[in-house]
């Protein structure tokens, strides 16, 4: 599935985080938690706001670990969440915090040891549904960001562009900057969510689109 075959159902499914929790660091595959429960991940070049994007998500403090130095996440990092799709349903699923990519001082070592182990996870595991690329809305997207994008389309990976700290914009600069990041992509559909950690803008777009891959 490519990012033109991704479509949302018109009638939303009203979704939310009700518990959550840290299963598993991995960087083989045979680290990875056991069991066929949905993943959908979560990438972005170092200090891109993931942690607080995942904690937000969540609404639990303290669930990803932020710091203010980049380059602090070197393992996958699996977290078992519950979603209530309904009074009657609920449904697990494991969100995957990856590796930031990008970090000029990570050494070049690391970096080519991390890119094994991400690669290997984005097309060897077959319980992955979505890749969710985080992109800092202030800044064009760099050629990291491009590239990683480029990739995950060009081996069918789904993705879902999240544009994250919207909430150190203006409406009309989150409009354009947002445009500009599709630009930059190279992006032929409108699929980006403007996110902000801080007043939860984007979250319940960010839900909606987890609660149709659960439904899968």
């Amino acid at each position: 599935m490519n990012e033109e075959k991704m479509t949302i159902n018109e009638e939303k499914i009203m979704i939310n985080i009700t518990s959550g929790q840290y299963v598993a660091s991995a960087v083989r595959i045979d680290q990875y938690p056991e069991g066929q429960l949905h993943e959908v991940a979560f990438m972005g070049r170092s200090n891109v706001g993931k942690s607080s994007l995942i904690n937000s998500l969540c609404r639990r403090n303290g669930l990803a670990r932020t710091s203010g130095s980049p380059g602090k996440t070197q393992t996958l990092n699996f977290y078992r969440l519950m979603a209530k799709m309904s009074e009657e349903d609920r449904r697990e699923f494991f969100l995957v915090d990856l590796p930031g990519y990008g970090y000029a001082r990570t050494g070049k070592s690391n970096r080519i040891q991390w890119a094994k182990f991400i690669e290997e996870y984005l097309l060897k595991s077959p319980r992955l549904q979505l890749a969710c690329q985080l992109i800092d809305i202030r800044h064009a997207p760099m050629e990291s960001d491009i590239s990683t994008y480029q990739w995950l389309i060009e081996n069918d990976i789904p993705v879902q562009v999240i544009a994250t700290k919207a909430d150190k914009l203006t409406r009309m600069n989150i409009n354009k900057n947002v445009a500009a990041i599709r630009k930059g992509l190279g992006m032929k559909s409108n699929n980006i969510i403007a996110y902000s950690s801080e007043k939860g803008l984007g979250r319940s777009e960010l839900l909606d689109v987890i609660g149709e891959i659960l439904l899968k």
